[in-house]
């Protein structure tokens, strides 16, 4: 049987801060009935340490309904789409009553502006569509049009998103987590605020005042997180990150750089790589989103960055899912970089997914890695975590 101490301090090489743990109660048990044990095993996959079996998000429709469901009304707008909290919860509420939270899977609700909201606190006008959220390129015309990037309390969109986060935590009951949205950093933000194109001769015509708007962002970056996690963390100081299903002891939180597939590796260590360093030191608990085959060949400077302790995989539009053995050479170089591995396996049905996560954990054993899956119906989420308790050890 798995056992693992909540207690213990992590003491891995590279890691400044002491990671000790309280046991606490944190949620009710409404929706997740082994939350106990689910902390355990993701505490132990972020200090990069036995886990037992591989952590598992399994999804599972309910034979009959948890409880039931309240009437949903229809978004008037894209905007009240992403930003409704009322209604948004409602629809999270009514998805936990017929789908259950097996294995490692978490409920977890998620209120966002956009993957990038602190473009939007710094100025930017967001346009929401039913997809997703773009945003306005103010600097396109140059970087004087903005000036230096200043922490500004009564931005409108800053106040927005905390009040919506704010109503979230009051409306959770203490029955789910409330994420950390997806606030994004660095040269993500200016991508945004310059547009892509105007950035890349940027980094060739003016790199000196690239980096220094990389590091105003730095010096920003938590003092928006910070605000943010004291209102979402639970009592024992957990947070939860939005769209990646993490939860983590301490300050958690996804780092990315989608940018970088129009970066050579020399740029992106020049660029890059010093800014998240500066990030991960200051999480507890940090995990890189890897975006598709263009920036694979950052991995290596990626696992360079000894705070960092995991690497999630997104193979992208058109591509094989993470269970894809072509993808074999980016886990090579995380395992052997003693970091944990995030990898979503979704192609084919329920027999698939087994055949691919048995090769992957037959390759890398059953530690550091956390294996994600599409919802299935009940009898095949018991079938697949028994098959993980009794032969993915």
């Amino acid at each position: 049987m798995f056992q693992y101490c909540i207690n213990r301090c992590n003491q891995q090489k590279g890691k400044s801060k002491d990671k000790q743990r309280k046991e606490v109660v944190t949620i009710n048990t409404k929706y997740k009935d082994n939350w106990e044990e689910t902390k355990e095993r993701f505490v132990a996959w972020w200090n990069r340490s036995s886990t037992g079996r591989p952590l598992m998000r399994i999804v599972a429709k309910r034979e009959k309904l948890l409880e039931e469901l309240e009437e949903e009304k229809p978004f008037s707008s894209a905007d009240d789409f992403h930003m409704d909290v009322a209604e948004n919860i409602k629809r999270f509420r009514n998805f936990n009553r017929k789908y259950k939270m097996m294995a490692e899977a978490f409920p977890h609700f998620s209120i966002n502006i956009g993957p990038g909201s602190m473009a939007t606190y710094l100025g930017s006008k967001p346009e929401f569509t039913w997809d997703t959220v773009w945003y306005e390129d103010i600097a396109r015309d140059g970087w004087d049009k903005i000036g230096r990037l200043r922490f500004d309390p009564g931005n409108y969109w800053w106040k927005r998103h905390i009040n919506a986060l704010k109503m979230a935590r009051e409306l959770s009951n203490e029955e789910f987590m409330v994420d950390i949205p997806d606030i994004i950093e660095g040269i993500d933000i200016l991508s945004a605020l310059r547009g892509p194109q105007q950035l890349c001769y940027d980094l060739m015509d003016m790199p000196e005042v690239v980096k220094d708007y990389i590091d105003q962002l730095d010096e920003l970056y938590f003092k928006y997180y910070d605000p943010i996690y004291d209102i979402v963390k639970l009592i024992d100081g957990s947070s939860s990150y939005t769209a990646f299903d993490v939860w983590g002891p301490g300050k958690t939180a996804k780092v990315q750089c989608d940018f970088c597939v129009m970066m050579s590796p020399d740029h992106f260590r020049e660029f890059v790589q010093p800014s998240l360093k500066k990030q991960c030191q200051q999480l507890d608990n940090s995990i890189f989103h890897l975006d598709g085959p263009g920036a694979i060949k950052h991995v290596d400077a990626l696992m360079e960055i000894e705070e960092l302790d995991a690497l999630q995989w997104t193979p992208g539009a058109g591509q094989p899912d993470g269970g894809y053995e072509g993808w074999y050479c980016i886990y090579d170089k995380v395992k052997a970089a003693g970091k944990s591995l995030w990898i979503y396996i979704s192609d084919g049905g329920p027999k698939d997914w087994v055949e691919s996560a048995t090769r992957i954990v037959r390759r890398y054993g059953a530690d550091r890695l956390y294996l994600l899956f599409p919802a299935m119906n009940e009898a095949d989420a018991k079938e697949l975590l028994e098959i993980a308790e009794r032969n993915w050890k």
